[in-house]
């Protein structure tokens, strides 16, 4: 059992994920198993450059989308969706 003073969990793609509280959002994708959006062209993609600059790990966040994920800290019940 997770120790819930030093985690929280949060929701991906409706799928409750549990993560260490620090963790970004980009990580929280990766742990569900799943690319952060999918490129115009059906490609899979997540982080590239890790601090906001690149876009490529956007996901929409609690209903906003195009948020950028890597820049991002998870909160207790938090709702991803990557799609």
């Amino acid at each position: 059992m997770p120790d819930t003073m030093q985690s929280l969990v949060l929701t991906v793609n409706e799928v409750s994920v549990t993560v260490a509280r620090g963790t970004t959002v980009a990580a929280a994708i990766a742990i569900a198993g799943g690319p952060a959006r999918t490129s115009v062209t059906g490609e899979p993609r997540g982080p590239l450059c890790g601090m906001g600059i690149c876009f490529e790990c956007r996901a929409t966040i609690d209903g906003i989308p195009h948020r950028r994920t890597c820049q991002i800290l998870c909160a207790p019940g938090m709702e991803v969706r990557t799609s």
